[in-house]
Protein backbone atom coordinates (compact mmCIF):
# COMPACT_ATOMS: atom_id res chain seq x y z
CA UNK A 1 0.00 0.00 0.00
CA UNK A 2 0.91 3.70 -0.79
CA UNK A 3 2.63 5.82 1.98
CA UNK A 4 1.10 9.16 1.42
CA UNK A 5 3.98 12.11 3.23
CA UNK A 6 2.54 15.78 3.05
CA UNK A 7 5.27 18.51 3.53
CA UNK A 8 3.78 21.57 5.30
CA UNK A 9 4.34 24.68 7.17
CA UNK A 10 2.16 27.17 8.86
CA UNK A 11 3.85 29.84 6.97
CA UNK A 12 5.66 30.44 3.94
CA UNK A 13 9.50 31.06 3.12
CA UNK A 14 10.57 28.50 6.15
CA UNK A 15 12.32 25.98 3.21
CA UNK A 16 8.87 23.87 3.13
CA UNK A 17 9.68 22.91 -1.08
CA UNK A 18 13.38 22.67 -0.66
CA UNK A 19 13.01 19.78 2.29
CA UNK A 20 10.09 18.34 -0.23
CA UNK A 21 12.51 17.96 -2.80
CA UNK A 22 15.61 16.77 -0.75
CA UNK A 23 13.72 14.63 0.94
CA UNK A 24 11.86 12.63 -2.20
CA UNK A 25 15.43 12.05 -3.68
CA UNK A 26 17.16 11.33 -0.73
CA UNK A 27 14.57 8.26 -0.06
CA UNK A 28 15.13 7.77 -3.57
CA UNK A 29 18.91 6.82 -2.61
CA UNK A 30 17.82 4.33 -0.93
CA UNK A 31 16.56 2.33 -3.46
CA UNK A 32 12.82 3.27 -3.31
CA UNK A 33 10.32 4.00 -5.85
CA UNK A 34 8.64 7.67 -4.98
CA UNK A 35 6.95 10.08 -6.79
CA UNK A 36 7.37 14.16 -5.47
CA UNK A 37 3.33 15.52 -6.56
CA UNK A 38 3.14 19.78 -6.28
CA UNK A 39 -0.33 20.32 -4.92
CA UNK A 40 0.64 23.95 -4.49
CA UNK A 41 -0.88 24.88 -7.59
CA UNK A 42 -1.46 28.68 -6.22
CA UNK A 43 2.11 28.76 -6.21
CA UNK A 44 3.95 26.36 -7.55
CA UNK A 45 7.73 25.87 -7.23
CA UNK A 46 9.01 22.06 -7.58
CA UNK A 47 9.45 22.97 -11.40
CA UNK A 48 11.21 25.61 -10.64
CA UNK A 49 13.21 23.90 -7.83
CA UNK A 50 14.03 21.28 -10.44
CA UNK A 51 14.90 23.33 -13.31
CA UNK A 52 11.64 22.52 -15.02
CA UNK A 53 9.54 25.52 -14.75
CA UNK A 54 7.61 24.55 -17.97
CA UNK A 55 7.18 21.01 -18.98
CA UNK A 56 4.06 20.05 -21.74
CA UNK A 57 1.99 18.45 -19.30
CA UNK A 58 1.08 19.09 -15.71
CA UNK A 59 -1.18 18.56 -13.16
CA UNK A 60 -3.17 21.19 -13.88
CA UNK A 61 -3.98 19.26 -17.39
CA UNK A 62 -5.16 16.66 -15.15
CA UNK A 63 -7.47 18.52 -12.95
CA UNK A 64 -8.92 20.05 -15.74
CA UNK A 65 -9.62 16.40 -17.64
CA UNK A 66 -6.84 17.86 -20.62
CA UNK A 67 -4.50 14.66 -19.46
CA UNK A 68 -4.64 11.63 -17.87
CA UNK A 69 -2.29 11.62 -14.80
CA UNK A 70 0.47 9.18 -16.28
CA UNK A 71 0.77 11.96 -18.60
CA UNK A 72 1.76 14.13 -15.92
CA UNK A 73 5.10 12.74 -14.71
CA UNK A 74 8.37 12.94 -15.55
CA UNK A 75 11.34 11.19 -13.93
CA UNK A 76 14.17 12.62 -12.52
CA UNK A 77 17.72 10.96 -13.50
CA UNK A 78 17.71 9.30 -10.52
CA UNK A 79 14.16 7.66 -10.77
CA UNK A 80 12.43 10.08 -8.42
CA UNK A 81 8.83 11.03 -10.15
CA UNK A 82 7.65 14.14 -10.07
CA UNK A 83 4.35 15.64 -11.04
CA UNK A 84 4.62 19.40 -11.39
CA UNK A 85 2.26 22.16 -11.62
CA UNK A 86 1.80 24.99 -13.59
CA UNK A 87 2.96 28.50 -13.11
CA UNK A 88 0.55 29.74 -15.56
CA UNK A 89 -2.49 32.07 -14.26
CA UNK A 90 -4.09 30.80 -16.76
CA UNK A 91 -4.01 27.14 -16.26
CA UNK A 92 -4.47 28.17 -12.60
CA UNK A 93 -7.42 25.97 -10.60
CA UNK A 94 -8.04 25.69 -7.18
CA UNK A 95 -7.36 21.95 -5.17
CA UNK A 96 -10.26 20.44 -4.03
CA UNK A 97 -11.36 17.86 -2.01
CA UNK A 98 -12.82 15.53 -4.68
CA UNK A 99 -10.03 16.22 -7.18
CA UNK A 100 -7.12 15.42 -5.08
CA UNK A 101 -8.86 12.12 -4.10
CA UNK A 102 -9.46 10.61 -7.62
CA UNK A 103 -5.69 11.98 -8.05
CA UNK A 104 -4.77 9.59 -5.08
CA UNK A 105 -6.38 6.44 -5.74
CA UNK A 106 -4.17 6.74 -9.30
CA UNK A 107 -1.35 7.73 -7.29
CA UNK A 108 -1.43 4.68 -5.16
CA UNK A 109 -0.78 2.44 -8.13
CA UNK A 110 2.40 4.61 -9.58
CA UNK A 111 4.75 4.90 -6.14
CA UNK A 112 5.39 3.08 -2.93
CA UNK A 113 5.69 6.18 -1.34
CA UNK A 114 4.31 9.85 -2.83
CA UNK A 115 5.32 13.62 -1.13
CA UNK A 116 3.20 16.22 -1.83
CA UNK A 117 4.29 20.03 -1.69
CA UNK A 118 1.40 21.05 0.37
CA UNK A 119 0.73 24.99 0.53
CA UNK A 120 1.89 26.83 3.09
CA UNK A 121 -0.59 27.99 5.79
CA UNK A 122 -4.37 27.16 6.45
CA UNK A 123 -5.85 28.22 3.74
CA UNK A 124 -8.52 25.66 1.78
CA UNK A 125 -5.63 24.61 -0.63
CA UNK A 126 -3.62 23.20 2.54
CA UNK A 127 -6.46 22.08 4.35
CA UNK A 128 -7.56 19.49 1.19
CA UNK A 129 -3.64 18.29 0.63
CA UNK A 130 -4.04 17.47 4.53
CA UNK A 131 -7.16 15.46 4.10
CA UNK A 132 -4.99 12.41 1.93
CA UNK A 133 -2.35 12.31 4.25
CA UNK A 134 -1.04 9.36 6.08
CA UNK A 135 1.87 11.09 7.84
CA UNK A 136 2.44 15.27 7.67
CA UNK A 137 5.57 16.24 8.11
CA UNK A 138 5.74 19.96 9.60
CA UNK A 139 9.20 22.18 8.13
CA UNK A 140 9.67 25.52 10.72
CA UNK A 141 12.52 27.73 11.35
CA UNK A 142 13.84 28.45 14.83
CA UNK A 143 12.06 31.14 15.23
CA UNK A 144 9.29 32.29 17.48
CA UNK A 145 6.59 33.31 14.75
CA UNK A 146 7.37 30.10 12.37
CA UNK A 147 7.10 28.13 15.26
CA UNK A 148 3.31 29.56 16.45
CA UNK A 149 2.06 28.82 13.05
CA UNK A 150 3.83 25.18 12.93
CA UNK A 151 1.22 25.03 16.07
CA UNK A 152 -1.74 26.43 14.09
CA UNK A 153 -0.99 24.02 11.37
CA UNK A 154 -0.36 20.85 14.02
CA UNK A 155 -3.88 21.65 15.95
CA UNK A 156 -5.39 21.52 12.38
CA UNK A 157 -4.29 18.45 11.60
CA UNK A 158 -5.27 17.11 15.06
CA UNK A 159 -8.69 18.48 14.60
CA UNK A 160 -9.30 16.42 11.31
CA UNK A 161 -7.93 13.23 12.63
CA UNK A 162 -4.65 12.90 10.57
CA UNK A 163 -0.80 12.28 12.24
CA UNK A 164 1.92 14.65 12.41
CA UNK A 165 5.20 12.28 12.49
CA UNK A 166 6.99 15.14 13.09
CA UNK A 167 9.20 18.21 12.65
CA UNK A 168 11.97 19.46 10.49
CA UNK A 169 14.08 22.25 11.53
CA UNK A 170 15.24 24.02 8.93
CA UNK A 171 17.76 27.24 8.46
CA UNK A 172 19.45 26.54 12.15
CA UNK A 173 22.11 28.78 13.15
CA UNK A 174 22.74 28.30 16.22
CA UNK A 175 22.03 31.41 17.25
CA UNK A 176 21.27 33.19 20.57
CA UNK A 177 18.27 35.09 19.20
CA UNK A 178 17.11 31.56 17.76
CA UNK A 179 14.70 29.34 19.24
CA UNK A 180 16.36 25.99 21.41
CA UNK A 181 15.32 22.64 20.00
CA UNK A 182 14.24 22.00 23.67
CA UNK A 183 11.83 24.81 23.56
CA UNK A 184 10.33 23.75 20.12
CA UNK A 185 9.53 20.42 21.31
CA UNK A 186 8.10 21.40 23.84
CA UNK A 187 5.79 24.03 22.34
CA UNK A 188 4.55 21.53 19.34
CA UNK A 189 4.41 18.70 21.60
CA UNK A 190 6.16 17.23 18.41
CA UNK A 191 9.06 14.58 17.98
CA UNK A 192 11.87 16.49 16.30
CA UNK A 193 12.57 14.24 12.66
CA UNK A 194 15.78 16.65 11.63
CA UNK A 195 17.55 19.69 12.12
CA UNK A 196 19.03 20.96 8.96
CA UNK A 197 21.30 23.81 9.40
CA UNK A 198 21.78 27.17 7.56
CA UNK A 199 24.00 25.95 4.48
CA UNK A 200 24.70 28.22 1.46
CA UNK A 201 25.10 25.32 -0.85
CA UNK A 202 21.24 25.14 -0.77
CA UNK A 203 21.34 28.67 -2.31
CA UNK A 204 23.88 27.39 -4.94
CA UNK A 205 21.81 24.27 -5.53
CA UNK A 206 18.79 26.65 -6.19
CA UNK A 207 20.06 28.69 -9.08
CA UNK A 208 21.58 25.55 -10.63
CA UNK A 209 17.98 24.03 -10.41
CA UNK A 210 18.02 21.16 -8.57
CA UNK A 211 18.27 19.39 -5.12
CA UNK A 212 21.58 19.89 -3.13
CA UNK A 213 21.43 16.60 -2.42
CA UNK A 214 22.87 16.25 -5.72
CA UNK A 215 24.92 19.36 -6.24
CA UNK A 216 26.82 19.44 -3.08
CA UNK A 217 26.13 15.59 -1.57
CA UNK A 218 28.72 16.29 1.05
CA UNK A 219 27.28 19.34 2.32
CA UNK A 220 25.48 19.88 5.55
CA UNK A 221 22.31 20.22 4.15
CA UNK A 222 22.42 17.02 2.50
CA UNK A 223 23.34 15.00 5.19
CA UNK A 224 20.55 16.39 7.21
CA UNK A 225 18.04 15.35 4.54
CA UNK A 226 19.82 12.06 3.86
CA UNK A 227 19.80 11.25 7.73
CA UNK A 228 15.71 12.43 7.70
CA UNK A 229 14.99 10.38 4.73
CA UNK A 230 16.84 7.44 6.88
CA UNK A 231 15.05 7.93 9.49
CA UNK A 232 11.33 7.84 8.10
CA UNK A 233 12.60 4.90 6.36
CA UNK A 234 13.59 3.10 9.48
CA UNK A 235 17.19 2.41 7.33
CA UNK A 236 20.79 2.57 8.34
CA UNK A 237 22.58 5.67 6.79
CA UNK A 238 24.72 3.49 5.07
CA UNK A 239 22.01 1.85 3.05
CA UNK A 240 22.06 4.55 0.59
CA UNK A 241 23.04 3.81 -3.05
CA UNK A 242 26.35 5.86 -4.16
CA UNK A 243 26.13 5.10 -7.47
CA UNK A 244 23.02 7.39 -7.72
CA UNK A 245 25.57 10.45 -7.87
CA UNK A 246 27.57 9.12 -10.46
CA UNK A 247 25.23 8.70 -12.66
CA UNK A 248 23.60 12.81 -12.69
CA UNK A 249 26.45 15.38 -11.17
CA UNK A 250 25.17 17.50 -13.73
CA UNK A 251 21.90 19.45 -14.12
CA UNK A 252 18.48 17.84 -13.59
CA UNK A 253 16.66 16.87 -16.83
CA UNK A 254 13.06 15.71 -16.77
CA UNK A 255 11.81 13.31 -19.27
CA UNK A 256 8.63 12.11 -19.52
CA UNK A 257 8.14 8.03 -18.68
CA UNK A 258 7.69 6.17 -21.64
CA UNK A 259 3.97 5.23 -21.79
CA UNK A 260 2.98 1.96 -22.64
Amino acid sequence: MSRFIVITSGKGGVGKTTSAVNLATAINSFDEDVTLVDVNLTTPNVGLHLGAPVVPITLNHVLSSKAELVDSIYEHSSGTKIIPASLSIKELKILNERDLITIAKDLKKISEIVIFDSAAGLGAEAKVALQIADEIILVTNPEMPAVTDALKTAKLAEDMGKQVRGVIVNRVRNTKSEMSLKSIKEMLELPILGIVPEDNKIQEALSMRNAVFFTHPKSKAAKAFRKIAANLLGKDMEEFNEGIWKRLMGRLRFRALVKS
